[in-house]
């Protein structure tokens, strides 16, 4: 295989009986950055993370927190970080762009969509892009609002939209409500948000139908449960899509046994990555999901040794950075997904 660079998109060439194929390779992640907070007393109820509070949050902890974080996304896409990345559990603009900066990162040159959300712990969603990949048109945050309970304030759902190479995407990104009282208890709340998320979806493709739609985030559910297959509807085989659909890539792996997170040796699978049906596919003129050879599926989950507990109670759960209030220099207790989209270039 002999790899090129064009347009400043990963461009390999696949050696065939009758002649050369080069195709367009592009890399689109999420992850759960675990309570990414600075160490300034903001407006929002971030106690816990200054240097006086519980986790005893100093500026050499958040400098530690963000080494780890920057290593962990430079290697989510095959040893390199992803083209375009949609994150969760950041406190502020200023914690992206400590991030983006930081070293290991610096080289992909990302930019940032952000809005601050009326969560009340202050933590909100973003995407991070490269603009030599996505050229953002327009960046809007949609509120999440639950009947019954207008209280719950809950993360925006963020709405980017722009071209990758000539074709039109909109990559939404969410954190929705979590379980928190009862997974049947909190339903309605994630319902609601799953409800806004379809709602968004079928305004863009009604406006314009070719345009491709990404949509990502911790759900705080499975591709399984109600929220995603009543309220988003969600299909979970790529089979039989047609026009308006949302296929979710994720949900063969959970189905395999697979899953980002654990609980009470419960595995889950809440960081999901769920694409239109015009990217699911074999023909390769416009961008399409590339199958994992492996696993069959078409997203995969970054699931590295580094990141992994390796010994204790919790071996084999990811490496969190606190665990019972104690300080272990960890990742998330998420592991970050990904997709990729490949295009045949001519």
């Amino acid at each position: 295989m002999r790899k090129i660079t064009l347009s400043l998109f990963l461009i390999f060439t696949l050696v065939g009986v009758a002649h050369a194929q080069r195709y367009a390779k592009v890399s689109v992640g999420f992850y759960n950055l675990e309570n990414l907070f600075d160490t300034e007393d903001g407006p929002n109820n971030d106690a816990e993370y200054l240097p006086q509070g519980a986790n005893k949050w100093t500026p050499e902890r958040y400098a530690q927190k963000l080494d780890n974080m920057a290593s962990a996304i430079s290697q989510i896409a095959a040893g390199k970080a992803p083209d375009i990345l949609g994150v969760c559990e950041i406190e502020n603009r200023q914690v992206l762009e400590d991030l983006v900066v930081h070293p290991k990162l610096f080289r992909y040159g990302y930019q940032i969509a952000h809005f601050d959300s009326p969560d009340l712990r202050g933590i909100d969603c973003a995407l991070l892009y490269r603009p030599s990949v996505l050229k953002v048109e327009s960046q809007q945050a949609h509120p999440v609002r639950i009947p019954g309970e207008p209280h719950i304030k809950t993360r925006d759902v963020l709405v980017v939209d722009g071209l990758v190479g000539e074709e039109r995407f909109s990559f939404l990104v969410a954190h929705w409500p979590s379980r928190a009282g009862g997974e049947q208890i909190s339903l309605g709340r994630r319902m609601a948000a799953a409800l806004l998320m379809r709602s968004l979806s079928d305004s863009l493709t009604t406006v314009d139908p070719e345009r491709k739609l990404i949509l990502m985030g911790d759900l705080n559910d499975d591709p399984t449960s109600p929220s995603l297959i009543e309220g988003l509807r969600t299909k979970n085989s790529p089979e039989g899509l047609v026009a308006g659909d949302l296929f979710n890539p994720m949900a063969k792996l959970y189905l395999d046994g697979y899953g980002t997170l654990a609980y009470r040796d419960v595995w889950n699978l809440f960081d999901n990555i769920i694409t239109s049906a015009n990217l699911v596919g074999e023909d390769l003129s416009t961008f399409k999901l590339q199958q994992d050879n492996q696993t069959k599926a078409y997203g995969r989950i970054f699931n590295a040794a580094f990141l992994t507990q390796q010994s204790g109670q919790f071996k084999g759960y990811p490496l969190r950075t606190f665990s019972y209030g104690q300080f272990q220099n960890g990742y998330s207790d998420h592991y970050p997904v990904l997709v990729y989209l490949v295009k045949e270039v001519h």
